[in-house]
């Protein structure tokens, strides 16, 4: 089963590209399903979304429907709560 990370980013942040590339280097690196979806709140379409998270800043990150970071990680930390929940059954919302 996939395990899906959602960036929350905006035009004007200068982490959010930072937490993008981090991002998509684990999805290349690791050796599980995972789909990376970079939300941009700028987008009108996107705005309830990121209220439904209640995202308040960004970069966030939101790994199967819970928010996970809030800032950019480091590729290192964003892989061990990957593996932590890939380790677990919170693979089964989605």
């Amino acid at each position: 089963m996939a395990i899906r990370v959602e960036v929350f980013s905006s035009n004007s942040c200068p982490h959010c590209p930072g937490a993008i590339k981090v991002a998509q280097e684990a999805q290349n690196d690791m050796d599980l399903d995972i789909e990376v979806e970079v939300v941009n709140v700028n987008d009108p379409e996107n705005m309830a979304r990121a209220r439904d998270y209640q995202i308040m800043a960004v970069p966030t990150i939101a790994i199967n429907g819970k928010v996970e970071f809030v800032g950019a990680p480091t590729e290192d930390q964003l892989v061990a709560k990957i593996n932590e929940i890939a380790n677990s059954d919170e693979t089964d919302i989605f």
